[in-house]
């Protein structure tokens, strides 16, 4: 039965016009424990805690989580149709050009570039996250040491090439490994919840501080701090299309991945929201957690536990999983490469389309992710603002690539994707899609705003730089050898019976 089910997904990619080069080694419970760890919620919403709390307050955590967890989960939902119609790699650009083949390829280049360029900056974000954690345990057993970017930028880089090492050593170990960060991830966030709860009991600050206190050091009017607040919910349940991206490597890939995609995004806005309504509890005086060189997190877990070795040994479990997400962010990423290379979509494309012979990956399109998130690094070396602009960059990103299908779908009526097994009822396809594209037009302009006014060249949002940059690449690309030679993927599916007389796949 399994043998059949594996060979039913391999001849529903052939059809798509891929030959089926990576192993279907992962199961359903690996792939959630990589969809989770990529989404990492409950640790990257408090690791990511300066963004919220001068702009918007607790107000703006808790609340600005619940609407984007919700907004997502209908991103998500959407997504999963196109998922379980077209389980490839190739994700949101594949899923453009069967939608409205019409406008292929330039629909499916831009948003292959976009989400290319969003599933780096990722990488980035979580590794520039795990640095600002192991500094902040050096700050809080050194009161008189003052932090250097360039000491941030150093564990960044180390934290880049261990990733890259155990992608490119331990692929076929890389099930168990998520299997494992799933546990942890899921055994940390109780045990950090009931820890603190218990040292911090009685002294517990009250619910109108969690629920309803309101924080604005942005300079902007408080609406608009408040919906700058929303990156941060943004973040920590954004990239649930890591399951698209890996779908190549799961058995039962139309049945599996879109539960996957959705239940991803429901466990961590849950787990996301516990966890910070604990946190905000325990917090004690907000104003020394804001101004804390130690940063907010580790701050808190010293209010709570009132010991330095307690709170970095509580800061241990978080550390840990954004090391697992970090290192789940460059798999996806990698395969991300892999996929719109393998269709013509980057520079030198066969060269990173290929799959290692021995190591069974596309070990050249993780070399590439690598080295551009080592030249992110650079950029923040260099600018103080690049950490918000990397995150940033990272999210609306992601957003747009999966605004792209949805917004072509509902411009078709709904109705260009073939039977399948994932199907949302017409009333609430319908509902989903409206609300994802309202939020993701929203944030993505919001997102592109300066954190703080008076706005000033050192305090900018250069997000939309990095957008130039990566416009300004597509663009070249496209004029030196992608209008001539892109050609989309492949549309025009064939029935896995028909695909089955064949020989060989088409490539």
């Amino acid at each position: 039965m399994k043998r059949n089910g594996r060979h039913d997904d391999d001849a529903q990619l052939a059809a798509m016009g891929h030959k089926p080069e990576l192993k279907r080694n992962f199961s359903a419970l690996s792939m959630l424990g990589l969809a989770f760890a990529v989404l990492n919620s409950w640790t990257a919403l408090s690791a990511s805690l300066p963004v919220s709390l001068t702009s918007g307050g607790s107000a703006s955590i808790v609340w600005g989580l619940v609407t984007a967890g919700i907004c997502n989960l209908c991103i998500a939902a959407s997504l999963a149709e196109f998922l379980s119609a077209y389980p490839t790699a190739g994700g949101q650009y594949h899923w453009v050009a069967v939608s409205w083949p019409r406008c292929v390829p330039i629909l499916s280049w831009v948003t292959g570039w976009i989400n290319v360029a969003g599933w780096i900056a990722l990488v980035a974000t979580n590794a520039l996250l795990s640095s600002q954690l192991i500094l902040g345990i050096i700050s809080l057993l050194h009161t008189g040491y003052e932090a250097q970017r360039w000491h941030q930028f150093l564990i960044y880089i180390g934290l880049t090439l261990l990733s890259f090492a155990i992608n490119a050593s331990l692929n076929s170990l890389l099930p168990l490994v998520y299997k494992g960060a799933f546990v942890w991830s899921i055994g940390g966030f109780v045990l950090v919840c009931i820890t603190v709860l218990a040292c911090a009991s009685p002294s517990y600050n009250s619910s109108y501080f969690v629920f309803r206190d309101f924080i604005n050091k942005t300079g902007w009017p408080d609406g608009i701090a408040w919906l700058l607040g929303l990156l941060q919910g943004g973040l920590g349940v954004t990239a649930f299309d890591a399951v698209a991206h890996m779908i190549e490597e799961i058995p039962s890939a139309s049945i599996e991945g879109p539960k996957i995609m959705v239940f991803c995004v429901g466990i961590g806005t849950c787990t996301g929201a516990i966890f910070l309504i604990v946190l905000l509890f325990v917090a004690g005086n907000i104003s020394d957690v804001i101004e804390s060189s130690a940063g907010p997190l580790l701050q808190i877990f010293y209010h709570a536990t009132k010991s330095h070795v307690g709170a970095i040994c509580l800061l241990m479990l978080p550390l840990v999983c954004l090391i697992f997400a970090t290192l789940s962010v460059m798999t996806t990423s990698s395969r991300m490469i892999f996929a719109f290379a393998r269709d013509g979509g980057l520079p030198a494309s066969p060269f990173f389309a290929k799959v290692h012979p021995r190591l069974g990956l596309p070990l050249n399109a993780l070399i590439l992710t690598s080295a551009i998130v080592v030249l992110f690094g650079f950029i923040f070396l260099g600018s103080t603002s690049a950490f918000n602009a990397i995150i940033s960059a990272s999210v609306v990103a992601l957003d747009l690539s999966y605004a792209m299908p949805i917004a072509v779908n509902c411009l078709q009526g709904r109705n260009t994707l073939p039977e399948r097994k994932w199907r949302l009822p017409g009333w609430f396809g319908w509902t989903a899609d409206l609300i994802a594209l309202a939020y993701i037009s929203l944030t993505t302009v919001l997102f592109l705003f300066p954190p703080s006014r008076p706005v000033t060249g050192t305090n900018m949002n250069y997000c939309i730089v990095a957008f130039a940059m990566i416009v300004t690449v597509s663009a070249l690309q496209w004029i030196v050898d992608g209008r001539k030679n892109f050609k989309g993927p492949r549309v025009n599916t064939l029935s896995a019976e028909a695909e089955n007389t064949n020989s060989e796949p088409k490539v």
